[in-house]
């Protein structure tokens, strides 16, 4: 081995032992590592958190649409059999749980194409941290 090839220049080297260097680097990568898992963990809580308001919105409109049809139901029977005043009432019931019932779905499906499974900043951070790592090997 040739004295110039992996000679560092007086003052400028590291002082620290290979082993040191090593456990640094170890340390930082645990360190990176557990940084990358909160982040997934925090956008992950986030993403479920807004597909779960999704799927409450559309279970809501399941029980409208089951009320829906009961009074519905009840209603028609009613302004058939008697022709009488409480029926409408029974159908302005109906409708008003029809459009309760409309107005969650859009909103429910709303939320649920907005949820991303993706993970975009875990994504580009472990881009980011992959190049930072080869740029260390070179």
């Amino acid at each position: 081995m040739s004295a110039g090839a992996h000679a560092v220049p007086p003052g400028t080297g590291d002082s620290r032992s290979l082993g040191e260097i090593v456990g640094d680097l170890t340390s930082d990568l645990t360190t990176l590592v557990k940084q990358e898992l909160e982040l997934a963990r925090t956008e992950l809580k986030e993403e479920a958190t807004k597909a779960g308001k999704g799927a409450g919105m559309l279970g809501g409109a399941g029980v409208a649409g089951l009320l829906t049809l009961i009074l519905g139901s009840f209603a028609l029977a009613y302004l058939l059999d008697n022709w009488m005043p409480v029926e409408l009432a029974f159908l302005i019931v109906t409708l008003l749980w029809a459009i309760v019932g409309a107005v969650l779905a859009a909103r429910g499906r709303k939320e649920l194409k907005n949820a991303q499974p993706q993970l975009p900043e875990t994504q580009q951070t472990l881009k980011e941290d992959a190049a930072w790592a080869r740029a260390q090997k070179n």
